[in-house]
């Protein structure tokens, strides 16, 4: 049966503004010549830094509320990094250093965590009591007695260390094995939450949409779980730096299985449509901490406006093309490096809803309110998502920001 081909631009624009994800205002200054709008006489030259400041300020001072000053402060310090331990190579007692200098295995004990908390819930169901696990920031979640515990999301292989809260220690640098590969990789350890969210199981079909520059395919090679890989990303160039993570972190035989392509994510489901029991939809954003940072390919660049101003539209395109290329009872995690929920909880619902309208394609966001018991010790939540989980960076835990938000196709 012929894949669902997916609406055209203009219809998506029309869309998009009808459901309030772009503004009129928006939509009408994107779309005229900057010959007819009007031109101050001498436009300051602002870095685009300090403009995307000034953004985050206005939106997420109102939107965070007291908890801005603190999440702005951590925003323009030193991000902390996590180990991610790689399987492949062969170099020994790593992990055993990494200990010795204070470093733990994140995932590893939030395992024994949801181990403990299962064990509890069972113990708890049996005498009829009630388990409310809560996390920093707020918990969410009861879960009633005679009612299934939280499901653990620790499911894999992966193994990543980082340093306690308020420990701003650095790793050094991977060094390679006999063979060449590097014996870890650092990241944003709160990049590997969409991961484990996505609970990749044996054998499953798995599609990584916007695959470049590769931390979060590695990861998905590092659960030692996937049938088939896809990793996908629109941009040559950064699909290079894909290549070199694999042949930097991957055996030649198990990257060559990797299927890695160029296409624009947006067209998948022409392409593959109702392939894959897991996608990851890892989709371009504000990228808060980089444009607070950098100025280097810095999206708050004037260059840039209009591209800023259709990212809900293009991220909901993305959303909706992972949707399509799902099969049915698969699952959809998607996720971004941005505090905004114009570009996370509204992406969430308006896929929701037009998946199911223009579709016929029922999906509903699952309760990942356990995460934050599982991994309070390591992450800082916001308790406010409506749907999905954020993690806020924190001058004692300096990861994020992280949204993510499981999909689950029926």
């Amino acid at each position: 049966m012929a894949a669902e081909r997916p609406p055209s631009e203009a219809q998506w624009l029309e869309v998009t503004v009808m459901l309030g994800i772009l503004s009129l205002g928006d939509f009408v200054s994107s779309h005229t010549p900057q010959n007819f709008l009007p031109q101050a006489a001498t436009a300051p030259r602002i870095p685009a830094t300090r403009l995307a400041l000034h953004h985050f300020d206005a939106s997420y001072g109102l939107q965070l509320g007291e908890r801005w000053p603190a999440v702005r402060a951590a925003l323009l310090c030193e991000q902390k990094y996590g180990a991610l331990l790689n399987s492949f190579a062969s170099a020994e007692h790593v992990a055993q250093e990494l200990e010795l200098h204070n470093a733990t295995d994140f995932v590893s004990e939030a395992a024994r965590k949801a181990q403990s908390l299962l064990q509890g819930s069972e113990v708890g169901v049996e005498k009829g009591e009630s388990v409310s696990p809560e996390g920093h920031g707020g918990g969410r979640t009861v879960t009633p007695a005679g009612t299934s515990p939280p499901p653990a999301p620790i499911g894999s292989n992966i193994k990543c260390y980082t340093f306690p809260r308020g420990d701003i220690t650095r790793f050094r640098p991977a060094w390679p094995d006999s063979l060449g590969l590097l014996s870890y990789y650092l990241m944003d350890a709160a990049s590997l939450l969409p991961i484990l969210a996505l609970n990749v199981q044996p054998d499953d079909f798995v599609l990584d949409l916007c695959a470049a520059p590769g931390g979060k395919t590695l990861a998905l090679l590092q659960t030692g779980a996937c049938g088939h890989l896809a990793a996908n990303d629109v941009s040559i160039s950064r699909t290079k730096r894909l290549y070199q993570i694999l042949s930097s972190y991957v055996p030649k035989n198990v990257r060559e299985a990797v299927s890695v392509t160029s296409y624009d994510g947006r067209d998948w489901a022409e392409l593959e449509g109702g392939t894959f029991h897991k996608v990851l939809v890892d989709v371009p954003c504000t990228t808060d901490r980089h444009s607070v940072m950098e100025t280097d390919n810095n999206i708050f660049h004037r260059r840039r406006t209009k591209e800023r101003q259709m990212l809900p539209m293009l991220q909901l395109q993305l959303l909706i093309s992972g949707i399509l290329a799902t099969k049915p009872g698969g699952d959809v995690v998607y996720s971004t490096c941005s505090l905004s929920p114009l570009q996370n909880e509204y992406v969430i619902e308006r896929a929701i809803e037009i998946a199911e309208t223009q579709f016929n394609i029922t999906t509903h966001a699952e309760d990942l309110s356990h995460f934050r018991t599982l991994f309070q010790d390591t992450f800082c939540f916001s308790s406010d998502c409506r749907l999905g989980e954020l993690v806020l960076p924190h001058l004692t835990a300096n990861f994020g920001p992280i949204y993510f938000c499981k999909l689950h196709r029926a």
